[in-house]
């Protein structure tokens, strides 16, 4: 950060390459569209760049990259025109997109496929939620973070955030209560749903 605001942008790059991979999947479950989650990547690092002066150390540049990732991200969940095409989007999402390969050698040749199948069941019932329910159940479920820093980043309070999160994780078992009967009980769903279904 030192670097960066003595003039040297090549250091604005450094951490833009340590933050980026660790943003992107939250951004992705977020968004529910991989042109969607890099463009807020890319306009969340333009952001953090032009307000680097406002960064005060308090802390991880990581943190604070973060938070503007999120404020992005739910900016953009809120534009009528997003939620119309995440809508139209859901129902044709039964199509599932393949995985690459898997190579361990306990996997089975329909391994992937199954995978690609109930990630994209999962994909879709979690973009069926209202924004701001997807939110919670994404930072909670997927990313692990506590209420606190939840309520911080959306700026609500911490009984909203439970309440958000109550309703979503309802609203997630109703959507995906065939594949719950479908996967019990030789095979897990997928990491984070289990919290969520619980």
């Amino acid at each position: 950060m030192q670097a960066c605001r003595a003039g040297r942008t090549e250091a604005y790059g450094e951490l833009v390459e340590r933050c980026q991979d660790r943003l992107y999947p939250m951004l992705l479950r977020l968004l529910g569209s991989p042109e969607d989650a890099q463009d807020v990547l890319q306009d969340a690092f333009i952001r953090g760049f032009e307000k680097l002066d406002q960064y005060q150390g308090e802390s991880t540049f990581y943190t604070w990259m973060y938070r503007i990732a999120v404020n992005l991200a739910m900016s953009r969940l809120r534009r009528p025109r997003l939620r119309r095409l995440l809508r139209l989007l859901d129902a044709h999402r039964g199509r599932p997109a393949l995985d690459p390969p898997d190579e361990s050698p306990s996997s089975t040749p329909s391994y992937a496929a199954e995978r690609a199948e109930r990630e994209a069941i999962v994909g879709a019932a979690l973009a069926a939620l209202d924004p701001d329910h997807r939110a919670v159940v994404v930072l909670k479920d997927y990313e692990g973070r506590r209420y606190e820093e939840i309520g911080e980043l959306l700026g609500v309070p911490i009984g909203t955030v439970r309440s958000r999160l109550h309703r979503a994780r309802h609203q997630l078992r109703l959507r995906l209560q065939s594949l719950i009967e479908d996967e019990r009980p030789s095979r897990p769903i997928l990491p984070g749903v289990e919290k969520a279904l619980s």
